[in-house]
């Protein structure tokens, strides 16, 4: 039997050794249906070729040719196949005569194949079903016992192989075994021995080669990501993942939704894994800047707290990486300097500074010289009048005007409505009220120094006109140190009644001549 063995087994190990040494690409679990043709060599195990077996007897091969349909049981290491043969049993009796026997076995096996493999995958079966056998040539020795030359009879097969991978859908398989048959008459002989040892059913062993074809392989979806394996494996990603590279998005809506790799988290390397930006910030994941506006989307979101699907964050007229890289502003606030100018009028329309509120540096706001005063918010002294706005705001001149910058008070100016009771020094209250604006001028030009002059009517003596007018004056120079001007800046004289304003030949005239003036005398 060794003899023999070695001589058929060779013929198995030639295709196994070519396409060990060949780069096959089948896959042999997670496919849709296998469908299966085998070659096999058969062996018979009866009591022709055990103990009863004379030494000169002969070990004789048969063949039976057999296909399967195999499917996966719910997980990927178990296969339930279904199959049919038709073959000859052939063999020798005690005289070394043939005998054979036709056989048609119908099973179902179970297949456990659990190891996960490229090029090889060796498996397991066992089964149960009915075969048919039809004894066609007897052997020349007397059974004993009655022998049924014809019936169905229960069968056990049991074994091991191997599958090797010749493409993505055809796959070489070869496997050994032995079939129990619950019958003692496959051989035609059935005997009555009188020992256990000599009664026993009858079986055979078997050799098989064939080849496999798989449909289905590479079209399933095994993690539900939407890409066949096939696909899968062309890309690169892993088909029992159905988020390779765990940035939250499924490798089918990687490669087909968003072009993205499903072999990176970051596709375009902005900083933001692709399910963020998809799922959180609706950015695009395959461009680094959606927005185009100068800023990667991840510097947008963590950086910044920009809108990374908006250019212009804060509508202010200035896309957001121009605020960030060219101007400095805050891309986040349209008016980075709260000046109540918005940046992009400062720099394009205005091209003041948006991130100085007084650009000039003149105590006035942007804001406020453009939308109050109409001044220049790049000039601190808009008029040129040497006076600068901030300054002619606050006293009340007019910083478009230069004609008022500084007083002119060269030619005397009369107070017009400082009125005193004849004979008297003594300021009224209307007098008061006239007065502040002569304070706020004093205010306003703190640089300039006075003459406070007092003038009387011509009723009276000169002289006591003369001292009544100083006296007046006096009285005005002191309200206006008691309001905070200092007597330094002001020079108070009387000059009584000899410089009329007109003549005083009425009483209206004569009131006219009673008067305060001020001059400017440096």
């Amino acid at each position: 039997m060794k003899n023999y063995f070695t001589k058929y087994f060779k013929y198995f190990l030639i295709p196994i050794y070519f396409f060990a040494v060949s780069n096959p690409y089948a896959q042999f679990n997670d496919y849709t249906v296998k469908l299966g043709l085998q070659g096999h060599v058969l062996l018979p195990d009866t009591e022709f070729d055990k103990d009863l077996r004379p030494d000169s007897a002969d070990y004789k091969f048969s063949g039976m040719g057999r296909a399967f349909v195999r499917f996966e049981f719910f997980t990927e290491i178990v296969e339930v196949e279904v199959g049919g043969g038709f073959g000859k049993l052939a063999g020798v009796d005690f005289n070394n005569d043939n005998w054979w026997t036709y056989i048609i076995p119908l099973d179902a096996r179970v297949i456990l194949s659990p190891f996960n493999m490229d090029v090889w995958n060796p498996y397991a079966y066992g089964g149960a079903g009915y075969m048919q056998y039809r004894n066609e040539n007897k052997p020349s020795v007397t059974s004993p016992l009655e022998v049924k030359e014809t019936d169905w009879v229960a069968e056990f097969p049991v074994g091991g192989g191997i599958e090797i991978g010749l493409s993505e859908t055809i796959i070489l398989d070869i496997s050994g075994g032995y079939t129990f048959a619950q019958t003692d008459d496959l051989n035609g002989y059935k005997n009555d021995g009188a020992t256990s040892e000599e009664k026993s059913n009858d079986g055979f062993y078997n050799l098989s080669l064939g080849l496999t074809f798989v449909n289905g392989w590479g079209g399933t979806d095994a993690d539900g990501d939407g890409l066949t394996k096939s696909e899968e494996r062309e890309i690169g990603s892993d088909p029992d993942n159905a988020d390779t590279d765990a940035d939250g998005l499924k490798d089918g809506e990687e490669i087909k939704v968003y072009l993205t790799s499903p072999l990176s988290p970051d596709s375009d390397n902005d900083g933001l894994k692709d399910g963020e930006e998809v799922n959180n910030y609706k950015s695009n994941p395959a461009i680094a800047d959606t927005d185009t506006d100068g800023l990667s989307d991840g510097d947008e979101v963590q950086k910044y707290r920009t809108d990374p699907i908006l250019p212009d964050s804060d509508a202010d007229g200035l896309i957001d990486g121009d605020e960030v890289n060219t101007h400095l502003t805050n891309p986040l606030k349209a008016d980075t300097d709260a000046d109540e100018i918005s940046d992009s009028d400062e720099i394009q329309i205005h091209k003041t500074d948006p991130l100085k509120p007084d650009t000039d540096s003149d105590g006035l706001k942007d804001g406020e010289e453009l939308n109050m005063y109409k001044t220049n918010p790049l000039n601190p002294d808009s008029d040129a009048g040497t006076v600068n706005d901030f300054t002619e705001v606050n006293r009340g001149t007019n910083p478009l005007n230069p004609d008022d910058d500084v007083i002119k008070m060269n030619v005397p100016v009369v107070l017009e409505g400082i009125t005193f009771e004849t004979g008297k020094a003594d300021i009224t209250p209307e007098s008061a009220q006239i007065l502040m604006k002569s304070l706020k001028t004093a205010e306003t030009y703190p640089e300039i120094i006075v003459e406070i002059s007092g003038h009387t009517d011509n009723v009276g003596s000169s002289t006591s006109n003369q001292k009544l007018s100083q006296k007046r004056a006096d009285a005005v120079r002191d309200w206006l140190i008691s309001k905070g001007v200092s007597p330094d800046r002001m020079i108070s004289k009387g000059y009584g009644e000899d410089n009329p304003r007109v003549p005083n030949d009425t009483e209206e005239n004569r009131r006219m001549n009673r008067r305060i003036e001020f001059k400017r005398i440096r």
